[in-house]
């Protein structure tokens, strides 16, 4: 089950979608390794900052072979060099383009792009022509153009239908659609059904839904009630980096693929750990498995002792001894006191 966005065929339609803060290079390959990633992207870019060399612009614009094929997210407003900032990824290794449009978060959306370029449809057309054009002329017409937006600022301003109509003629081959509105933030519940009214709005590009999906059973759900071609999980790959894979059996067979094993669950934190050393500073590795610990856990059952461990651990040698100490532990009740059996998702 394939999906097309322009001249770029995706091996399958599931993409994870440029979570700010934790879809870094190593995370990103992670997901890609547990399968059924189609496409994963980098967090959100500053057109300003990768075109001045950021450090911290880099390192997230970082990409790598096993990281194919990979979409580069980048952010502005009508003023910033939106369309020199997407040749400077297209020469970085981006074999797709997306324009942020639904960033909700105060520092984007009020004065930066995100969710502001909501407000303001016949400019962020005119935007978004500019770009494509760009990227048409530098890429030879071999990379697409897409958009992630929201439905709108707030319910009176419903313009997502419309506005990927336009962004359609514009040129631009794909759009997501996150299917809340811009002041709820993550609150509240997404609208698939929304989403389905700018599935009905376009003529012929997909639409990509996002939003609500933790579950395999959930990518089904949302391409049945909205008829969109594609799902973009976010924070739902943060805990199960393997629903991917999951939701791809679901689409392809109508049974999800296996729940991993507890030890399965314990090797690819593993994982993430020689990734994380591999391409990233021991600091980040640090301060990302700290925090990571806890969304990993909620698919593991009490495994406070190891979520403590990893959160106090000093080096990345001490991350690696409490997660050995973990291995096989389902089956030693002596060891924990009590049974170990995995609980659903939290």
């Amino acid at each position: 089950m394939t999906l097309d966005i322009g001249p770029l065929r995706l091996a399958t339609p599931l993409l994870l979608a440029p979570i700010a803060g934790h879809c870094d290079l190593a995370f990103r390959i992670l997901c890609r390794e547990q399968g059924g990633v189609g496409l994963a992207s980098t967090d959100l870019l500053n057109s300003h900052a990768v075109l001045r060399g950021s450090p911290r612009s880099l390192e997230l614009a970082a990409t790598d072979p096993a990281d194919d094929p990979c979409g580069m997210q980048l952010y502005g407003n009508w003023d910033d060099p939106l369309p020199e900032a997407a040749c400077w990824a297209l020469d970085r290794g981006a074999r797709l383009i997306d324009i942020n449009m639904g960033c909700p978060v105060d520092k984007v959306a009020k004065k930066n792009g995100g969710s502001l370029l909501l407000c303001d449809a016949l400019g962020t057309v005119r935007l978004a022509a500019r770009i494509v054009d760009a990227v048409r002329r530098h890429s030879g017409g071999r990379v697409p153009v897409t958009a992630k937006m929201r439905l709108g600022w707030d319910p009176e301003r419903f313009v997502a239908p419309e506005l990927a109509r336009d962004l359609e003629s514009a040129g631009i081959a794909a759009v997501t659609v996150h299917g809340r509105w811009t002041v709820q933030l993550f609150s509240g519940k997404a609208d698939w059904a929304r989403i389905g009214e700018v599935v009905s709005a376009v003529r012929s590009i997909p639409v990509i839904g996002n939003g609500d999906v933790t579950e395999p059973v959930h990518v089904a759900a949302l391409m049945a009630a909205s008829g969109c071609r594609g799902v973009m999980v976010g924070r739902g790959a943060l805990r199960t980096p393997w629903i991917f894979r999951q939701a791809e059996a679901l689409l392809r067979t109508g049974t999800a693929g296996p729940e991993p094993s507890f030890d399965q669950k314990v090797a690819c934190i593993e994982r993430h750990v020689d990734l994380l050393e591999r391409h990233h500073s021991p600091e980040h590795l640090l301060h990302c498995m700290r925090s990571r610990v806890s969304w990993y856990g909620k698919t593991m059952g009490h495994v406070k002792a190891l979520k403590e461990a990893v959160r106090t651990a000093a080096s990345v040698g001490e991350i690696r001894t409490a997660l050995r100490g973990w291995r096989g532990l389902e089956v030693r009740e002596p060891v924990l006191g009590r049974s170990f059996r995995e609980t659903p998702a939290g």
